[in-house]
């Protein structure tokens, strides 16, 4: 099993830095699933940043979501800074 979000933090351009419970930092790209119409309204920046950690997945008062397979699996290593 992959590990679940810990912390989010919404980024410009609708990217997600993540923080996994594993403590690994990661970069999840929300722009390719905008078009979806639960996703459409994360296309305001203001209402984008409102991304929370619930259960182990980010989530919006909208209720749209992202499995956290989904953010682990698809998101970008982060380097740490030593």
């Amino acid at each position: 099993m992959n590990p679940r979000v810990a912390t989010v933090v919404a980024l410009e351009n609708h990217k997600l830095m993540l923080t996994f419970t594993n403590g690994e930092v990661r970069v999840f790209d929300v722009a390719p699933y905008l078009d979806a119409p639960v996703f459409q309204p994360l296309r305001n920046p203001g209402y984008f940043s409102l991304a929370k950690v619930v259960r182990g997945t980010v989530t919006w008062p909208n209720e749209a979501d992202f499995c956290p397979d989904t953010l682990y699996e698809l998101s970008i290593p982060q380097q740490q800074a030593a």
